[in-house]
């Protein structure tokens, strides 16, 4: 089914289109979001202030219609608006569960794309996905600290390894430098148990959740690029700078090409 509604209210999954096959791959793995959380997708396009509007429509239609071929039972709703993309996709955030965009999109040599995605990450009203595949097998990765955010971002990983139907694993790390003088294989013991108390609640709850911890010695992103291959989704909290400055700058892309990221900040949650 489709429509174009006169406004846009209720909760949807936003996906921006500018005409580029990693936004065509956004829209495809957002469709999984929408239809298993029963929302509408929702299709924007923003023509740029001085730019034929007809691109911006012929590539929306082009994706709605790509979805429509699928055959899969969700609501597609369709929007082209003139306007720079970060002001569009942030003002669609409002009503958004999520937004999807693509990791290079139409411009991404003009750096558009980069800065939209760093305005997203900053500004949305939502979790924001950052598409780099539609890959559809292998781990959701969470990586769990102290921060407030942490409990929403171990929540949104849990949601999306059952959406998924994936193992879930989480990430804890520890440093080589112990002030109480652990060695090792008690820090590494250490923060395992530490994550396997987190996780009681989830096992609890959803007893067929495949969620194994994993304690890494130093930082993740070691660890991360030695499994590139097995991980589908990484998804990390808005207030982990550095985390999400390493998964969505070059060194990201390239350790992890395939690996899509998931932003989520706990007060932007429907």
């Amino acid at each position: 089914m489709t429509r174009t509604p006169e406004s846009f209210t209720a909760p949807s999954i936003v996906v921006g289109v500018d005409g580029s096959r990693a936004s065509a791959h956004a829209a495809l793995w957002a469709l999984d979001e929408a239809v298993g959380r029963e929302l509408p997708l929702r299709l924007v396009a923003a023509a740029p202030p001085g730019a034929a509007a007809e691109g911006a429509q012929t590539a929306v239609h082009a994706v709605e219609r790509a979805i429509q071929n699928i055959g899969r039972p969700v609501t597609v709703e369709v929007e082209t608006v003139t306007g720079e993309p970060a002001a569009a996709l942030l003002a669609a955030s409002r009503a958004a569960a999520m937004i999807c965009v693509g990791a290079l999109g139409l411009k991404h040599f003009e750096h558009r794309v980069g800065s939209t995605i760093g305005a997203l990450v900053a500004s949305a009203h939502c979790p924001v996905a950052v598409i780099r595949s539609e890959r559809r097998h292998g781990w959701v990765v969470v990586e769990v600290d102290e921060t407030p955010d942490s409990a929403a971002v171990l929540q949104s990983g849990v949601e999306e390894a059952r959406l998924r139907r994936a193992p879930l694993r989480v990430l804890g790390t520890w440093q080589s430098h112990d002030p109480d003088g652990h060695d090792a294989d008690e820090r590494n013991h250490l923060v395992r148990s530490q994550l396997d108390r987190r996780l009681e609640t989830w096992r609890h709850r959803y007893p067929d959740l495949d969620v194994e911890p994993v304690a890494v010695p130093g930082s993740g992103p070691p660890w991360l690029s030695g499994h590139a291959d097995e991980i589908q989704l990484m998804v990390v909290g808005a207030r982990n700078i550095v985390a999400v400055t390493e998964l969505l700058g070059p060194a990201g892309l390239a350790a992890l090409p395939d690996t899509s990221v998931l932003i989520v900040d706990r007060q932007r949650l429907l």
